[in-house]
């Protein structure tokens, strides 16, 4: 007997599959699948929560010196002329960061293997590549996430049967973070 459900599909596919439902899960909170493909999600999803929870506080914070363009009120780059030639202007600027320790970076990379990262699109600007931003999920699974279940041991979803599909009669259910 297989330790995994094979939800009728290629591996590739499969793997597909599951890597955007719980993306989607990590993302939204919650989503409606059938059952099966739920508690194969569940699985995945779980074990990346408890990863976040264990690795959360496990990094430095580290002041560091950058370069940035100066802008103009229209959001160009500055230039100035120096021995005849257009140079950018540059300003020296302290920023705080978030240095991951190994086993962080370790437990990040893992997530990465399984996690998409998302593309948000403005509602009214839809179809257009302007204003899209990317939404990286192990971040928010690491910040947004992991810091609600730190004292919680296990469980972090949950799944609520809402009725049979009306095309195939598969059991659908709601599969949400708790």
């Amino acid at each position: 007997m297989a330790g995994y459900r094979k939800l009728g599909r290629t591996a590739s596919q499969r793997k597909a599959l599951l890597r955007n439902q719980v993306t989607n899960l990590l993302y939204n909170g919650k989503m409606v699948t059938t059952e099966s493909k739920a508690k194969e999600i569940r699985r995945i999803a779980e074990s990346m929560i408890a990863l976040a929870v264990k690795e959360k506080d496990n990094f430095e914070t580290v002041t560091v010196t950058a370069k940035v363009a100066k802008k103009d009120k229209d959001g160009k780059r500055v230039k100035e002329v120096v021995d005849g030639k257009k140079v950018t202007v540059y300003d020296e600027v302290q920023k705080e960061i978030k240095k991951d320790m190994p086993s962080r970076l370790h437990a990040r990379r893992q997530m990465n293997k399984t996690l998409y990262t998302i593309t948000e699109v403005p509602k009214e600007q839809a179809g257009r590549k302007k204003n899209t931003k990317t939404i990286d999920v192990v971040d928010k699974l690491f910040d947004e996430i992991a810091p609600k279940y730190v004292d919680r041991k296990g469980g972090y979803t949950r799944i609520v049967k809402i009725g049979q599909r009306k095309g195939d009669a598969a059991m659908e259910v709601l599969i949400e973070l708790v």
